[in-house]
């Protein structure tokens, strides 16, 4: 899915409305035989998409819907982040369903009650949740509230650059952080200034790279979040200081300033000018959605092919998983007609040709078993690889939290400084950011 919109949702807003499990929409079920008459109802989709294209082609799901239930009219609206929403919310003026990005605040929409609890709607209704894999209910839900159902997901893997890879003798794409940081130094080409040309892989943190971001590098070295007792794990798993440490001898190789002058002259990240997309760089991490003709064009602006994200070299076994969570709908807290709200996030979250035909046209991953199962999805050699990391056992999402994407924007902003050559004491500094993390859970949770 394209990830134009990075929600950094205040929530503050929602905490003197909205109280743990604090939902007040009670479930009356609908018959929905063909017999039945019924009054027409126009009901709102409050969406994350930004752009009016991403809007027509939801729409077209939305036109599948309206016609599985004639009586009900669908009304979407784009460019919501969850800010917005949370203050509809607060001020009594909430549409009648939502459209996430933001699977890192699932916690707190379950927390807050911001969106309804869905479990007394699955019990009404006789929703079977084994229609999802344990990945994604993991992702969906916080702390015994479930206030999301999957809406097709990311996962994460490795795009790289096959003609380049030819001539610089590479025979298969690097699976661990070792083989990567090896194969980079052999794609890398310097100007005769000592600039960057072409670089093999950037490993700088804060880049527009959808995968140059907290969570797809903490994943290449599975990384723990957070100890059983809630508190962080930031400074306490070896393998965070072992991310650093990789991450900053990378940096070293090219130069920090090398690199800033290198992304400062980015492409767009959903252009054509994309940095892979014109052979800038060798290698990236990104999302499925890259593989879109709409992205990458159709035929490809560059000869490619995608592999699983490399892992830390003491996890090689673990080969072949990623970071996946995707899209999120929900009933939101004050829904004027949450039964009919309902009707649609169940409908989309399960609908078989539905999901099938919406993950041919945006390229993303199904969420059940038997769309992932579809003879009629479109499955081309690059997009299969983000299906098996789906479907990857060790796969998996970082994990919810009451503060949100916090923890991550916190982690990010140390690893600028790391990068930079800013911090002397790494053992030092993560304990630091783990007191930072811990002091907001603690304020988070207080009554």
């Amino acid at each position: 899915m394209k990830r134009s919109l990075v929600a950094m949702a205040t929530f503050a807003l929602v905490a003197g409305a909205c109280t743990a499990g604090g939902g007040d929409a009670t479930p009356s079920a609908i018959d929905t035989g063909t017999a039945v008459s019924h009054a027409p109802v126009t009901i709102e989709m409050w969406t994350a998409w930004t752009s009016k294209a991403e809007i027509e082609d939801f729409n077209k799901v939305i036109a599948a819907f309206e016609e599985a239930y004639p009586w009900i009219t669908v009304n979407t609206v784009k460019n919501v982040d969850d800010t917005k929403l949370l203050a509809a919310i607060n001020s009594g003026t909430s549409p009648d369903a939502v459209l996430s990005f933001s699977t890192d605040n699932v916690g707190k929409f379950c927390s807050t009650g911001a969106w309804e609890d869905l479990t007394p709607f699955i019990e009404s209704s006789g929703f079977d949740l084994s229609q999802f894999p344990q990945s994604v209910s993991d992702y969906t839900t916080y702390a015994g509230s479930r206030c999301a159902l999957p809406w097709l997901t990311d996962a994460y893997g490795l795009y790289y650059n096959t003609d380049m890879f030819e001539k610089a003798g590479i025979t298969e794409p690097p699976k661990t952080t070792s083989e990567l940081f090896e194969a980079a130094k052999k794609l890398t080409v310097f100007n005769p200034d000592g600039s960057i040309k072409v670089a093999g892989f950037v490993p700088y943190l804060g880049t527009y790279y959808s995968g140059n971001t907290m969570s797809p590098f903490a994943t290449m070295y599975g990384v723990q979040w957070y100890n059983d007792d809630g508190t962080t794990a930031v400074n306490t798993d070896p393998a965070w200081k072992a991310l650093a440490e990789w991450q900053k001898q990378f940096v070293d190789f090219y130069g920090y300033g090398n690199l800033q002058k290198f992304v400062a002259g980015q492409g767009d990240e959903f252009g054509s000018e994309n940095d892979f997309q014109t052979g800038r760089v060798a290698m990236m991490i990104d999302g499925e959605w890259r593989t879109s003709e709409n992205f990458i064009g159709d035929p490809p602006a560059v000869p490619y092919m995608t592999a699983p994200i490399p892992v830390w070299d003491e996890n090689a076994d673990m080969y072949g998983m990623g970071q996946i969570g995707g899209t999120i709908i929900g009933i939101p807290k004050g829904s004027p007609n949450p039964d009919e709200a309902w009707l649609l996030v169940s409908w989309m979250a399960t609908d078989t040709p539905t999901l099938v035909f919406a993950s041919n046209l945006l390229r993303n991953v199904p969420t059940t078993l038997d769309s992932m199962g579809s003879s009629d999805l479109d499955l081309t050699p690059q997009f299969q690889t983000f299906l098996d990391i789906f479907t990857n056992p060790n796969s998996y999402n970082k994990g919810a939290s009451e503060i949100g994407a916090a923890d991550q924007d916190l982690m990010a902003g140390f690893f600028a400084d790391w990068q930079a050559g800013d911090v002397s004491d790494l053992q030092a500094g993560l304990d630091d950011v783990a007191q930072q993390i811990n002091d907001q859970l603690a304020q988070a949770s207080a009554p």
